[in-house]
């Protein structure tokens, strides 16, 4: 299964074991105590990214009380940049869980506790309650908690009515419209079937689809959906919180304010370029591939461009020339990353493109397909926009806005007046490490490559 994460996971003693351990003398069960009796695990919010610092839960995939066997999906967590399937690293059984579908949790904290057999989940569980009250209070000095370990723990409290004691009917994966919770592998195989995830029934863990939900779905005779069944739009003059990739765009964008930029703006006339598109867009070749190829080109001519100051003491030329390029999803931006841009063919890099792509809005890129980008660009141009300024991606050295190619009436060196496609193209760059002579130098190489654009076909 694509996107699986290993949890992470620390042994805590039963509380059995507590309890032998608190009435025997310490000298003589040194070696005993190296024996363990009993296993319970916390099982972490793992870090996903570099720049993750809270994971949201989507769905445990896996409920309280199941068997688990080491490498199982256990639970769905929604990064800063995309969701994916969180294995386990232990054999046992899910016996609390300390952080529900919906609720977020900091990077490291416990989620769950996993016990190693079925007899250690109720002493599991009592540790679970332990948990959630010792959240409200303050935490003890250290010394405090050593004494109060030794000590015998209270009985367990007498286990409340749970309402998951009959098994859950099937609920709509879109909770309140305004997201599905879905498997990776449901989420590809439905864009692959062209199957709207949004009229699914899911029938796993917490209404979530997996596969065979998709399957069933396809497999149904299709309704004429009324028109209320549309996705709710939000009521006006309400406030909705910010997503997990929300919250993450607003921190980086808070970051770059301290980053001294300027910007450079150029005219590139496109009219070779437009011609090459036509010629080999039946081959798969994408604009935002021949764009990302020429911006390579020029980089691997201009080094400094490509390089970043992470410290403010030093600039990193970077070895690779990887270009992050702007996508807008549902629910946020994220910037798949070309790695080897000025390597790879146009053909391989339009593939690559595509790919990259189709796993960003389904929430399925990995951490290196997403935050190793050592330049960026920003293409608004499909959208009739003439000129932008992008802000500088934290971490990086520049990034090039690049506006939609127009006719254009221009003068020519002899006197004449002529039309060409043209486009603007502005550079935010880290003054730093980047001067302005860099910029122009850069942008000059840019424009030859776009102008005649030959080489970017080897």
């Amino acid at each position: 299964m694509a996107g699986l994460i290993h949890l992470h996971s620390t042994l805590l003693p039963s509380a059995s074991a507590l309890r032998r351990r608190a009435g025997a003398p310490g000298p003589s069960v040194s070696r005993r105590r190296c024996r363990v009796e009993a296993k319970i695990r916390e099982i972490f919010m793992p870090a996903l990214s570099s720049t993750m610092t809270e994971g949201k839960i989507v769905s445990w995939t896996a409920a309280e009380g199941d068997r688990l066997s080491k490498g199982d999906p256990v639970v769905v967590v929604e990064s800063d940049k995309a969701d994916m399937d969180v294995e386990t690293f232990h054999d046992g059984f899910l016996a609390a869980v300390l952080v529900p579908a919906g609720e977020s949790a900091p990077v490291g904290s416990a989620i769950a506790l996993l016990a190693e057999s079925e007899e250690e989940i109720p002493a599991a569980q009592s540790q679970a309650a332990s948990f959630s009250s010792g959240a409200a209070a303050s935490p003890p000095p250290p010394q405090e908690t050593a004494q109060e370990a030794s000590a015998p723990p209270p009985p367990p409290p007498p286990p409340a009515p749970v309402a998951v004691s009959a098994p859950a009917p099937p609920s709509p994966a879109a909770q309140g419209g305004a997201r599905v919770v879905a498997s990776p592998y449901a989420k590809k195989l439905a864009k692959d079937l062209g199957v709207d995830l949004f009229s699914v029934t899911g029938s796993g863990p917490g209404g979530r689809i997996v596969a065979k939900d998709v399957e069933t779905a396809l497999a149904a005779p299709k309704k004429a959906a009324p028109v209320a069944a549309a996705r709710p739009d939000v009521p006006l003059g309400s406030t909705v919180p910010f997503t997990t990739m929300q919250g993450a765009v607003s921190k980086n964008m808070v970051e770059s304010l301290a980053v001294p930029t300027f910007r450079v703006g150029y005219t590139i006339t496109t009219d070779a370029l437009d011609q090459l598109y036509k010629k080999i867009k039946s081959k798969g070749v994408t604009m935002t591939a021949l764009l990302a190829k020429a911006t390579a080109m020029a980089l691997a001519q201009h080094p400094v461009v490509n390089s970043s100051c992470r410290d403010g003491k030093s600039f990193t030329y970077s070895s690779s020339i990887n270009i992050a390029v702007a996508v807008a999803i549902d629910g946020g931006l994220i910037t798949p990353v070309l790695q080897d841009a000025d390597k790879l063919d146009i053909y391989s890099l339009s593939r690559k493109w595509k790919e990259l792509v189709d796993k960003a809005r389904a929430k399925q890129l990995q951490p290196h397909e997403y935050n190793s980008g050592t330049f960026t660009l920003s293409n608004l141009g499909m959208f009739g926009v003439d000129r932008f300024d992008a802000i500088l991606p934290p971490g990086t050295g520049a990034i090039m806005a690049v506006g939609a190619s127009q006719p254009t009436i221009v003068g020519t060196k002899d006197g004449r007046i002529g039309i060409k496609s043209q486009m603007q193209v502005n550079v935010t760059a880290d003054h730093r490490v980047i001067y302005g002579a860099d910029l122009a130098a850069f942008l000059q190489t840019l424009s030859k490559i776009i102008e005649d654009p030959k080489d970017l076909t080897f």
